[in-house]
């Protein structure tokens, strides 16, 4: 099958929405597929607003018609809720094609957070945009429920997985903290506003804080607690080392659709602390893997004291295979149609 994913985030931004589609592509290769990625490469792009470091696609609907009747693929999935992915999705909606779309962002929570927009000026917006699509992909069962609630239909499941051969324990590792050295307790990710991190960096905890990431917050918060660590971004093979010498992941987002850092943490044995919310109750289903309470503090706390190879074990149950199967089993043929529509998600 010839698939085109559009999408308007991709090199050379690091997010759980890139790091996803790349491992998709990678399996879709490997089961046969042809995927063609249509991404602001090649476009004029404008830095987004409050986030320079994406670069937004300007007036892109002529161009994303011309790739996509050029490329003449069998299913369009759009990833993402940028200019690009509304010019594929105003293109198919027009034409009464056939298309998936997946939920990978909280938008509307998001531009809430930064923009202060009511909540429901945004859900309409994104109600329209994905209502046309034949499926709506989400990634975990709490999602599904909320976006059912405010009123989107045909969702369909598109879990994600993690790379166990790339994030894993060290060898190295002593399994015993002992008094030798102080905890590490790491946060991995996008450094803004709606990823609710200085509910972390307040805690007051033993040892040490680490911050790996950059964003449009990392001035601003690196000002306001001088005793974190930032690093920055880093290279790959720094960023797995990271996780194998933090003694918890502290994943302080309230609004995060699933939380790719999780998975990679666990899957280097690292435990997770985070509060009870949409996310972290999807992903850490077993109490051996990770620490849930609204108290966050008293979570990292509590995820010192569980067993590394027990978190790993349960990152292991996650795989990219599994989830870009189920992937292929959501996408429709292109030319379809909209009786597709009718079907039942």
């Amino acid at each position: 099958m010839r698939i085109m994913l559009v999408s308007d985030a991709w090199d050379p931004q690091i997010n759980g929405v890139v790091v996803t589609l790349k491992a998709t592509i990678a399996c879709l290769h490997k089961l046969g597929h042809e995927v063609s990625v249509l991404s602001p490469e090649g476009f004029r792009t404008v830095p987004m607003p409050t986030y320079p470091e994406i670069r937004l696609a300007l007036l892109p609907g002529r161009e994303v018609a011309r790739r996509i009747e050029a490329w003449a693929p069998d299913a369009l999935h759009i990833a993402t809720e940028g200019p690009l992915g509304v010019a594929a999705r105003n293109y198919c909606a027009r034409r009464g094609l056939g298309f998936t779309t997946a939920y990978h962002t909280c938008f509307p929570e998001y531009v809430h957070a930064r923009f202060g927009l009511p909540l429901g000026v945004t859900y309409a917006f994104m109600r329209w945009l994905h209502g046309p699509a034949t499926r709506v992909l989400v990634a975990t069962e709490s999602l599904r429920d909320t976006l059912a609630a405010h009123g989107f239909g045909r969702l369909a499941d598109w879990s994600r997985g993690v790379d166990t051969g790339l994030f894993r324990p060290a060898p190295d590792r002593s399994t015993d903290r002992g008094a030798a050295r102080e905890p590490i307790f790491l946060y991995a990710g996008r450094i803004a506003v709606e990823k609710n991190l200085q509910a972390f960096l307040s805690l007051k905890l033993p040892g040490v804080k680490r911050v790996v990431g950059e964003g449009p917050q990392r001035r601003e918060l690196m000002a306001r607690f001088p005793e974190v660590v930032f690093t920055g971004a880093l290279p790959l093979a720094e960023l797995v080392r990271s996780y194998q010498q933090a003694d918890a992941l502290v994943f302080p987002s309230r609004t995060d659709t699933f939380g790719l850092v999780m998975l990679e943490a666990m899957a280097c044995g690292t435990p997770v602390a985070a509060f009870p919310v949409r996310g972290p109750i999807d992903v850490i289903r077993d109490p051996a893997a990770g620490c849930l309470d609204e108290d966050l503090r008293r979570a990292a706390l509590a995820a010192l004291e569980l067993d590394r190879a027990a978190v790993r074990r349960h990152a292991e149950r996650y795989s990219w295979e599994h989830c870009t199967r189920q992937f292929v089993a959501q996408q429709v043929p292109l030319h379809a149609g909209s009786a597709l529509l009718d079907q039942p998600g």
